[in-house]
């Protein structure tokens, strides 16, 4: 519990120390996805060597069953639950016990909804610091 608080603390100061800079290089946020993601399912580096490859094409086919359906919500979740049925062996092989494995879909979830957190806390900041529009 204590390292999962420490990853988070982490991460926020991470995002903080760039709020000063301009937004978001897909790189940086990769780089926090995937530390993130390393620590909560506690890799050892043995497994993150076969792991990764793994996740990165899982993460590919994710995006490109979204955006494949961008006009029906029902479409994307049906696409992302196949990609997610399709590549749950896969990760067995890697991390061998079914909870680790189940719990890549939930961190993945995670990850997405503490980025989302920090970038509305961004921009509610970015709000109040606004100067007043003159009249």
């Amino acid at each position: 519990m204590k390292q999962f608080l420490f990853l988070i603390i982490f991460v926020v100061e991470f995002l903080h120390a760039g709020a000063s800079q301009p937004p978001f290089k897909g790189d940086r946020v990769k780089a926090l996805k995937i530390a993130y993601i390393t620590q909560s399912l506690n890799l050892k580096s043995e497994e993150a060597q076969k792991f990764w490859p793994v996740y990165n094409a899982y993460d590919n086919e994710i995006k490109k069953a979204r955006q494949t359906n961008l006009d029906d919500q029902l479409k994307i979740e049906e696409a992302v639950l196949n990609v997610r049925k399709k590549y749950k062996p896969e990760f067995k092989k890697v991390l061998v016990d079914d909870v680790r494995v189940n719990q890549v879909f939930k961190v993945d979830a995670d990850f997405l909804n503490e980025l989302k957190k920090e970038l509305k806390r961004r921009q509610q900041i970015r709000q109040q610091n606004k100067p007043p529009i003159a009249e």
